[in-house]
């Protein structure tokens, strides 16, 4: 009889469905105009070559990569990033165990006294009952409710993993920042001290024809507030060096008073002086984090759609019981005292359904939901890549129009200077002529540290430092 009732279940859930329930995962479709050249890829700026997954090892040094080892290493952020994962994968796990049987065993010992009107005359009113039993339930994943668990845990692990990967790339950038604004920081450190050395050259020299009787002193005290001005520059920039380094610190996961010093020894700003390896759209979008966790996303929730829908269904499972009692624990393995019990259990919220469609028109909405963020995403890869081109290429023309006016205004500053040895011109005159020079190698020298960090924005929205691999894009 059982195993008849046990057939007549199967049949029946059989001829309800025969396949997993909810839609299947589409993969987003892109915009067509997304996946070719970029429109700001510039030649004198960029090449369409691939962006090499190490891209900061195109700096070519070798101090950078031993930081950035450390902070994939130690960076706190990553450290997160890394639990969030094993986070996932173990809630991957909880869910295809519930594929499996599941298996409960339970015992128990009681002392307890029994109205004498329910035992027999001349039994013990008050004994000991021992009782030990398993319990075995397998769900019949009929409808989908189990796989699409799984399946939808497996895409968020997907997720999180790409979202891990995200910030390893801004952790990176972010590193590469650090260590090219110490270096810039220094090398206009060391511009700001030529310009007033200069300049105090400049004043003992007006000093000395103010004593000759060649200058008044409203030329001293002229040149004497320039050279103040530009000393005073120097303790900010000071302090932003020491602030990127303490920065790098915190990144590669150190105090301050540990990052090593050989961190902060660079002096000349960091470049790329070749065309920078940028690819193409569908490189981008094959290859940026955030873009891949938008669309695990959306998977996973198109998966909870079938998670939901399966609740409209039978959930049928089959089980058992095995188990033993008696007032002695010897008396749990006589066979006088063993039971079981085989069976199947349908439940079903029927007739009134509406809670599990309300829990579908959820799971709709929050794919809906997904679907608008990875198009989101999408346009703002596309838009974040095409700025940062434009701003590098910009920089690139500006840098080299401040050569131009600092070799313009350092043959202007010679040319005085001459002219003021042999008497021609007078100290005022020098002195527009070095403001000019000041202004035109500070500005240079600053141009040279945004050069450094327009390029490292650009590797950022690129997205670079790993390869995807398994997607669909």
């Amino acid at each position: 009889m059982v195993k008849k009732n046990l057939a007549l279940t199967t049949l029946s859930a059989l001829a309800l469905s025969a396949c997993a329930a909810g839609p299947d995962i589409v993969v987003p479709s892109l915009p067509p105009a997304a996946t070719g050249p970029y429109l700001s890829a510039e030649a004198q700026a960029v090449s369409p070559t691939p962006l090499p997954t190490e891209w900061w090892r195109l700096y070519n040094d070798p101090v950078l990569d031993g930081l950035v080892e450390d902070t994939l290493r130690a960076n706190t952020d990553i450290r997160q990033a890394v639990a969030r994962i094993a986070r996932a994968r173990a809630g991957l796990r909880g869910a295809r165990a519930d594929r499996l049987p599941q298996t409960d065993i339970g015992g128990g010992a009681n002392y307890a006294r029994l109205p004498e009107s329910s035992v027999p005359a001349g039994a013990r009113r008050e004994d000991w009952a021992f009782d030990v039993g398993v319990e075995i339930g397998y769900e019949v994943d009929f409808f989908g409710r189990v796989s699409g668990g799984i399946e939808a845990a497996r895409l968020d692990l997907a997720a999180t993993t790409a979202d891990a990967d995200a910030i390893r790339v801004i952790a990176v950038a972010d590193t590469t920042r650090a260590y090219a604004d110490a270096a810039s920081a220094a090398a206009r450190l060391q511009v700001a001290r030529d310009i007033v050395a200069l300049l105090d050259r400049s004043l003992a020299l007006t000093r000395k024809r103010h004593d000759a009787g060649m200058e008044n002193g409203l030329a001293v005290a002229r040149i004497e507030t320039l050279r103040e001005q530009r000393a005073s520059q120097i303790p900010a920039i000071e302090a932003e060096r020491r602030a990127a380094l303490f920065a790098l610190a915190t990144l590669t996961g150190k105090a301050p008073a540990e990052l090593p010093s050989i961190a902060g020894e660079r002096s000349v700003a960091l470049e790329i002086s070749v065309p920078l390896p940028v690819g193409e759209g569908r490189d981008l979008l094959a290859r940026r984090p955030d873009v891949q966790a938008a669309e695990q996303r959306l998977a996973a929730n198109t998966a909870r759609i079938g998670v939901a829908t399966a609740d409209l269904y039978p959930r049928i499972t089959f089980g058992g019981s095995l188990g033993a009692s008696g007032p002695n624990i010897g008396d749990l393995f006589d066979g006088g005292a063993l039971r079981f019990l085989l069976g199947s259990l349908i439940n079903w919220a029927f007739p009134n359904q509406e809670p599990a469609r309300a829990r579908i028109a959820a799971a709709e909405a929050a794919t809906q939901e997904s679907l608008a963020a990875f198009d989101n995403t999408v346009l703002r890869a596309l838009q974040d890549t095409e700025t940062a081109l434009t701003y590098y290429a910009r920089a690139l023309d500006r840098r080299r129009a401040l050569q131009a006016a600092k070799a313009a205004a350092s043959r202007a500053a010679a040319i005085t200077r001459a002219r003021q040895r042999e008497g021609i011109v007078n100290s005022l005159e020098l002195l527009d002529s070095e403001r000019t020079l000041a202004e035109a190698r500070a500005e240079l020298a600053d141009q040279d540290g945004e050069i450094s960090r327009r390029q490292i924005d650009l590797f950022r929205v690129l997205g670079g430092g790993w390869d995807r691999q398994g997607s669909s894009l």
